[in-house]
């Protein structure tokens, strides 16, 4: 299956998993790079990756907000969504853990606000 691709304004490619097992997919294949992941602090979100290892402020926050707009938190509260961002050498999985669940050492945490997610197509 393959990953949803977007493109930002700036034209720099977003990844973004489409179920636990192609969140898995998606992380094993940056694990260890320097690129930037991001997931919602709540469960049920697509882990996200920016395709490129020079991004702007602006680019993290559009691609925060798709994180967001493709959570389940998201779907079920129509709200601001808090999204954890990290690189791909703080994560790590651990014998026995799930499906799409992965470690995460060192992160960072913005909100999300609505207005934001709202103009996500």
């Amino acid at each position: 299956m393959k990953f949803r691709e977007k493109t930002l304004e700036s034209g720099t490619k977003i990844l973004l998993g489409r179920n636990a097992e192609n969140n898995d997919e998606l992380v094993k294949k940056f694990h260890g790079k320097e690129n930037i992941i991001m997931h919602t602090v709540a469960p049920g979100s697509p882990f996200c990756v920016i395709d490129n290892l020079e991004q702007s402020k602006e680019d993290v926050n559009e691609a925060s907000a798709f994180c967001a707009r493709y959570s389940q938190d998201w779907r079920d509260n129509k709200g601001n969504v808090k999204v954890s961002i990290f690189d791909g050498k703080n994560v790590s999985k651990e014998k026995g853990m799930k499906t799409g669940m992965w470690k995460v050492k060192k992160s960072k945490t913005v909100t999300v606000k609505k207005k934001d997610i709202e103009e996500i197509k």
